[in-house]
């Protein structure tokens, strides 16, 4: 079961509002990312009829990061090694669109943002 209240309704919105746009290449909304390990996700949008099916850059720690779907329910699952959970950066301000992203992740091999 996934916690309503993880994303703020601005953030619900605004994954919403860039699902439903004809662009494709958006800033992303928010970034997600695992204190005590490696995994970092910079989100996107999500699908309007599975909201918490949520699109963006997802890199698990393990040098290929990539873009894909990924459910708001796995991420809250993840355990670093500590067992602390995924939190969200409040301080994360997109400067780029995901592309940019994406490709400096892939010749970095994790996402740097």
């Amino acid at each position: 079961m996934v916690q309503n209240d993880f994303l703020t309704v601005e953030e619900r919105v605004s994954l919403l509002v860039n699902a439903l746009a004809d662009e494709r290449d958006h800033f992303p909304v928010l970034k997600l990312f695992l204190p005590d390990g490696a995994a970092t996700w910079l989100i996107t949008e999500c699908d309007p009829d599975e909201p918490n099916r949520l699109f963006g850059l997802c890199d698990l720690g393990l040098g290929f990061p990539e873009l894909g779907s990924v459910s708001l329910e796995d991420i809250l699952s993840v355990r670093g090694k500590l067992g602390l959970t995924v939190e969200r950066d409040v301080h994360f301000k997109a400067e780029k669109p995901i592309s940019a992203y994406a490709t400096e992740a892939r010749a970095k091999g994790r996402i740097v943002a």
